[in-house]
């Protein structure tokens, strides 16, 4: 395991590296990603480096069509992701970085994602970019493996993120009947498949 202040460290150095480097943060669903990103990169900001934050999850396919698809029961799974659109991001983040980039940003409360929402400017020199499948060893997720510096692995206990994914679900409308199924029906199977790609992981951070 990995500490935080050892992590902070670390990217620290890539943020130094004198080129823009890409670090990946992934782990199943309520891991806690998107909170650690956003609380590294205001730390790497606080601290003067220049960082953005780009998750993968504004490469969700739209809510239209997934339900025109039938997938919206499994939204969050590799499939419901435009996957090759989001490596195409991170080639462009890194063989670009004399542009300013704009990638888009999922907005919960809309349940879709927002087109060019995120500025990315050439003085970046760290993008962190979070989300589920960043080493899963398939197409295009290895792909963008190859364009990622490095990549953690949050590792949180099963019985905290069940109780988040629900409260999640319940926030957003579902009963709870409905939000205890989505967990430990098609989040449970996203999970299992994420955790097979902890060992993959240049760390494991455990929260």
């Amino acid at each position: 395991m990995t500490s935080r202040e050892a992590a902070y460290d670390r990217a620290v150095e890539l943020a130094t590296g004198g080129s823009r480097a890409i670090l990946g943060i992934t782990g199943p669903p309520a891991a806690g990603k998107s909170t650690y990103a956003e609380q590294l990169a205001a730390q790497l900001i606080a601290d003067g480096h220049k960082v953005a934050l780009v998750p993968m999850d504004g490469y969700h396919l739209a809510q239209a069509a997934l339900e025109e698809l039938g997938l919206a029961e499994v939204k969050g799974a590799p499939h419901t992701f435009d996957g090759y659109g989001f490596v195409a991001l991170l080639e462009r983040l890194k063989r670009s970085p004399d542009e300013t980039i704009w990638a888009p940003r999922f907005n919960r409360d809309l349940e879709d994602s927002i087109a060019a929402s995120i500025p990315v400017a050439p003085e970046v020199s760290l993008v962190i970019t979070e989300g589920n499948y960043l080493l899963l060893d398939r197409e295009p997720w290895s792909t963008g493996r190859t364009l990622l510096d490095a990549c953690w692995y949050l590792d949180l206990s099963a019985d905290v993120r069940h109780e988040r994914l629900e409260q999640r679900h319940l926030r957003h409308g579902r009963s709870p009947d409905e939000a205890h199924e989505r967990t430990f029906g098609s989040d449970e199977n996203n999970a299992r498949l994420i955790a097979a790609t902890a060992s993959a992981a240049d760390a494991i951070i455990s929260l």
